[in-house]
């Protein structure tokens, strides 16, 4: 027992004092950003379409999900691997444990009310786990959580499997489009699926390894990991017609490795580029209204993509951007249109943020009564 307390003691005096990795809450705050301008675009005519501004603001869309998937696998691997570290404690492993399944019940509660804005979910419930991008992050967070678990205690292993984890998802997915009903309805995206668990749960394998690494080793271990998990990838995204040749005809855009490398190269790049602004330079600007506009979507990600989608889609008394604006907007009007829907989007989030903020206050009291 004496050497175990020493074991323990000597783990902790190597893990850096827990801190926020504000970086990962910026990107996380650009990816809602970029979501609520990728989303607006219904409120663009028709033949604006396929334009060259269209086509480079659909690029950078791209990376939208991809970084929503890696922040959520980062933040679910940082936060088990400092409760495993916290002395020891075994109750404190299971409150985390209890918080974790309550927070991905909420993301998989929301995915099933965002699908019921679109589908009817109570005449076809099938359409209630439909693989948009909540559900999606919900399901592979689950599916990753008990390997989180058991390895928090070894960071060092984590990140490597979860490393291996992410290889073997990215790897397989081409094989797996020719599969039909039911696989095909989380596995490829040939089914009701948007956002298919291959390859997309590949990402938070990714960010689980990184965020492994910051657990045990703070801002330069996050470093490291996401300037060689950019080299790696850029490899690979150099050898994009080999990778292509390598697999029987698939949707190269969704389950290529070399595609998948492409974003999370560019995804890995702008989180080491946050991570240096955040850590090099000095001042007071992060307590500015822009950084804090940006840090209120990435602490509150899931009300912030929940209150633009029903801001924009769901009508409330008849109304909402889309059956107001939708398709008839010029680029101007859109800007505007995407301007404000992001204003109100962050009051509702910014009030939900409070709300929580109350509840968790209240919650210790609570229980000690």
């Amino acid at each position: 027992m004496a050497l175990e307390g020493r074991r323990r003691a000597r783990q902790e005096r190597m893990l850096p004092r827990p801190a926020r990795i504000r970086a990962i809450d910026w990107l996380r705050g650009i990816a809602v950003l970029f979501m609520i301008q990728t989303h607006a675009m219904a409120l663009l005519r028709p033949e604006l379409r396929g334009k060259a501004l269209f086509n480079a603001l659909q690029w950078m869309d791209g990376l939208v999900a991809p970084a929503f998937i890696l922040a959520a696998g980062f933040s679910m691997a940082l936060t088990q691997v400092r409760a495993a570290a916290a002395s020891g404690d075994a109750d404190a492993r299971r409150r985390r444990m209890k918080k974790t399944l309550r927070r991905l019940a909420e993301v998989l509660l929301v995915g099933a009310l965002v699908n019921w804005m679109w589908f009817p979910i109570f005449r076809e419930p099938r359409w209630i786990v439909r693989m948009d991008i909540l559900p999606c992050i919900g399901f592979s967070l689950l599916l990753a959580l008990p390997i989180l678990f058991v390895l928090a205690p070894h960071p060092r292993a984590l990140r490597w499997a979860a490393l291996a984890l992410a290889a073997a998802v990215f790897g397989l997915s081409p094989l797996a489009e020719p599969l039909g009903a039911p696989w095909n309805r989380f596995l490829n995206q040939h089914g009701d699926a948007v956002f298919p668990l291959l390859p997309w749960a590949g990402y938070v394998y990714l960010g689980a390894a990184i965020g492994a690494a910051t657990a045990e080793k703070g801002p330069r271990g996050a470093a490291l990991w996401l300037a060689a998990l950019a080299g790696a990838g850029f490899v690979i995204w150099h050898f994009t017609p080999w990778f292509t040749a390598l697999y029987p005809p698939h949707e190269f855009w969704v389950m290529n490795p070399a595609n998948s490398a492409r974003r999370w190269t560019q995804v890995c790049l702008l989180a080491l580029a946050l991570l240096a602004v955040e850590q090099g330079v000095s001042g007071n600007w992060r307590s500015s209204a822009p950084v804090r506009f940006v840090e209120v979507f990435g602490m509150s990600s899931l009300a912030g993509y929940f209150f633009h989608e029903m801001l924009l889609f769901f009508r409330i008394f008849g109304f909402s951007f889309e059956s107001r604006w939708g398709k008839a907007c010029s680029w101007p009007q859109y800007a505007a249109l995407t301007a404000l829907l992001a204003a109100c989007t962050f009051a509702l989030t910014w009030l939900t943020d409070r709300v929580y903020s109350a509840a968790e206050k209240r919650a210790p009291a609570t229980s000690a009564a």
